[in-house]
């Protein structure tokens, strides 16, 4: 929140300062019209009939000023019309595309038509109803002005490359409607209106179904209504179809509203279209016409026109020959200087190429040398200290096994000797065993005898006690 704060002060800041910055404005409802740029329709009374909640107004100015007027569709997200008038053309265009804030985000502080890298992640929702130009990339539509760059001064020109002025076109579709605009403009309809600041023009599209990458509607018809409020007031309107780009058919101004929406007018009165002149029309449809089969339209000093064209062709086929000539010698040297240039790039480049080779060699050698030399003086010192190391190492296991050998001799008579002195010890230890182990068992072998006899005079006393009993008569008691 506090880096877009900051965004937004810096971008105001930025508008006071430098008056190069677009600026453009959403014409809210408790407004009449378009505002400020009411000034581009016919007695300040824009179009009737477009009611729709999603068409919004907009009237599009830069360094605080009216430029043109524009009616957006959010639905479509193209433009439906934009009014303007002819302006003496720049000679440079500059193409800074810019978009409209508030169309998204109501809320903003930004107020003004901004360039759409400038707000990218400061505006609410943007894109939800304007086209950005995310939406043309890659999808072979080209960004075409409904009100023509071609057709006004710097300022003016400037503010025309918005996205709200913008519709989708095919390249070619797009050129050849700039192209025909621009000379039916300039050489059919502001030849016929004597006060050229009373020349009110409307550039509109017709959205159709077909979407491109399902966001922004491309149009199915191009438009163009013209209205002269002159004293010798005339109207007069103009349809391209997307369907065929070299087509460009007249019509009435009444016509082509029944073309647009139910109820729809587009000039206040039809700017006098039931009395305007046959002649104006008829001169203002011929030049159509010529413009159409694409023909050069003249002015009123047509007979000096072909006289000078005349002229110009004799001069022409007589200047020809020389013309011819002198593009010869031209070419013939332009080929010399060209040969003389690739043989002198051949022979730097092959002398170069071959002194780059050489050095590159030498280089190579260098460097091969004083790696060899530098792995040999680092691998002596190596070598020395592997050798240093192995003969320690090798004089520790000869310590090593002369310490085993004298330990394994010295075992043996040390062992002997240990069990000799142990011996009578172990003897004398043992008598008072033996005496108790021997009287032990001379007291078993006494008892054994004893308890031998005691069983075998029991049995021989069982044995004869029953055969007393079974064979001697029984007597009384007393006996």
């Amino acid at each position: 929140r506090e880096w877009t704060m900051k965004t937004s002060i810096v971008f105001l800041l930025c508008i006071s300062v430098f008056p190069g910055f677009s600026r453009g404005r959403v014409v809210g409802e408790d407004e009449t019209g378009f505002a400020e740029c009411n000034v581009f329709f016919p007695g300040k009374v824009p179009p009737e009939g477009f009611t729709e909640p999603f068409h919004v107004k907009i009237c599009q100015q830069y360094n605080k000023k009216p430029r043109f007027a524009t009616l957006y569709s959010t639905k479509d997200k193209i433009p439906l019309y934009s009014a303007f008038k002819y302006t003496k053309p720049a000679q440079n265009e500059e193409e800074n595309w810019l978009v409209e804030p508030q169309i998204d985000d109501p809320e903003n502080d930004l107020h003004e038509m901004v360039r759409e890298a400038d707000i990218v992640g400061t505006v609410a929702n943007l894109g939800a109803n304007q086209a950005l130009t995310s939406d043309y990339m890659g999808s072979g539509y080209e960004r075409g002005l409904l009100n023509p760059s071609l057709l006004n001064e710097e300022d003016f020109q400037i503010a025309t490359y918005t996205l709200t002025n913008a519709v989708p076109l095919s390249p070619s579709l797009s050129k050849s409607w700039h192209r025909d605009i621009e000379r039916v403009v300039e050489q059919a309809l502001v030849p016929h209106c004597s006060k050229k600041d009373h020349l009110y023009l409307l550039a509109g599209a017709i959205p159709s179904s077909v979407r491109v990458k399902g966001k922004v509607s491309v149009p199915e018809t191009l438009w163009l209504a013209a209205c002269c409020d002159a004293p010798e007031g005339w109207s007069l309107g103009l349809v391209k179809k997307m369907n065929d780009e070299n087509s460009l058919a007249d019509l009435k101004v009444g016509e082509l509203e029944k073309q647009l929406l139910a109820g729809v007018h587009l000039f206040k009165g039809n700017c006098g279209e039931d009395n305007q002149s046959q002649e104006k029309t008829k001169a203002i449809l011929q030049a159509v016409s010529q413009i159409r089969s694409g023909e050069q339209v003249g002015t009123s000093d047509n007979q000096e026109a072909k006289e000078s064209g005349l002229v110009r062709k004799v001069a022409g086929i007589i200047a020809t020959p020389f013309i011819k000539l002198l593009e010869l010698l031209i070419y013939v040297f332009v080929g010399l200087v060209k040969f003389v240039f690739y043989f002198l790039w051949f022979v730097i480049k092959r002398v170069g190429g071959t002194v780059l080779d050489g050095i590159y060699s030498l280089w190579n050698g260098v460097v091969s040398y004083l790696k060899a030399i530098s792995m040999v003086l680092i691998s002596i010192p190596c070598d020395v200290g592997r050798v240093i190391v192995n003969i320690f190492l090798g004089f520790l296991q000869i310590v090593e096994d002369v310490a085993f050998l004298t330990y394994r001799i010295l075992s043996i008579p040390v062992g002997f000797v240990l069990h000799l002195a142990a011996f009578p010890y172990h003897s004398i230890c043992a008598i008072p065993s033996v005496l108790k182990d021997m009287a032990t068992g001379i007291g078993g072998t006494f008892s054994l005898v004893i308890d031998a006899t005691a069983t075998l005079l029991h049995g021989f006393y069982y044995l004869a006690g029953h055969i007393v009993k079974r064979f001697v008569p029984k007597g009384s008691s007393d006996d």
